[in-house]
């Protein structure tokens, strides 16, 4: 079976090291089922390791992708899914070809009432904000977010007031994301607010933050030592430094918490992300076929874009 995949075979910026390649796809191996890609969404938890951020735990060349949706074409002997069926094929190859092989325990069934450009982004940020908020539990807390515009952020910003926060803030850069945030019951905050910012970061209880750097260093100047500050991610690209007086700081990286999930614990958390997922707001989808895939990561960079640039299959140019 030829297979095409979007492969890196060293280190670097994603524009300059990842390459379109053909090959022949592996006999499928026991235990396994094997995924035709339909949709695959561009994540910073996609790009960061191709420049060679976690290379401690890559194995070169490798192929790019952490999450998507296809139909299954193939399944080993006993296994629950079948030809046809929509899964998640996850944790096992890259997710940027066209032939995905996953272990067959792993692969998470999609339901009826969610469609295909949901479906595609249903793991790393909804899994993630599923899996924080029940590390930090909000109730009865004032809750303030970074990078508020982005997946992981909205989805957390949205959760949290189900779980029963008091009050969520988000800090954004963009202003065209204060209309959208408003309406999904978060009090939009202007980055460049430093005044409004630092009033916030002083009577929040717990901080989510996406962004690292500056930004982080200014909150966690202005917070109670009695609040909480989780860290899940360095979007500025920077760090920021750390002093005794700061209150409790988390580090979260969802893939830490994969080895404590059974299969069974696996399944059961998506049985609750569905139709939480559903029923929650979400960044509109923008699809491109996978052979224009550098047009894909130039969207995903827009500054102030609302959309969610996803690689589709089903639509390939020549």
């Amino acid at each position: 079976m030829e297979n095409t995949a979007l492969r890196y075979r060293q280190f670097g910026e994603p524009e300059s090291v990842l390459q379109r390649e053909i090959s022949e796809k592996a006999p499928l191996q026991p235990g396994m089922l094997r995924v035709q890609m339909r949709l695959a969404p561009v994540n910073a938890s996609d790009l960061i390791p191709i420049t060679g951020a976690y290379r401690h735990r890559i194995t070169l060349p490798a192929i790019a992708g952490y999450e998507g949706m296809g139909q299954v074409i193939a399944v080993p002997d006993g296994a629950a899914l079948l030809p046809g069926q929509r899964v998640l094929p996850l944790r096992g190859e890259g997710t940027w070809q066209q032939y995905v092989d996953c272990p067959a325990a792993l692969a998470i069934p999609v339901p009826d009432f969610v469609e295909d450009a949901l479906a595609a982004r249903a793991f790393i940020n909804p899994m993630a904000a599923w899996l924080m908020l029940n590390l930090w539990p909000v109730q009865g807390q004032r809750v303030l977010l970074t990078a508020a515009g982005s997946d992981c952020a909205i989805l957390l910003g949205q959760w949290a007031q189900r779980r029963g926060a008091t009050a969520v803030y988000g800090i954004h850069r963009s202003a065209i994301h204060a209309d959208r945030l408003r309406a999904m019951g978060i009090v939009p905050v202007a980055q460049q607010d430093s005044d409004t910012v630092r009033a916030l970061a002083a009577s929040s209880d717990i901080v989510y933050d996406a962004t690292g750097g500056e930004l982080a260093q200014t909150i966690l100047n202005s917070m109670r030592s009695s609040a909480t500050f989780v860290c899940y991610g360095l979007l500025s690209g920077q760090p920021f430094s750390l002093q005794r007086h700061f209150p409790p700081t988390h580090w979260f990286h969802i893939r830490n918490h994969f080895a404590a999930l059974s299969p069974q614990a696996w399944q059961a958390a998506f049985s609750e992300i569905w139709p939480l997922l559903a029923e929650s707001q979400y960044s509109d989808a923008m699809l491109i076929p996978f052979s224009a895939w550098p047009s894909a990561l130039a969207g995903y960079r827009q500054a102030g874009r609302t959309h969610k640039p996803l690689l589709d299959f089903t639509r390939d140019n020549p």
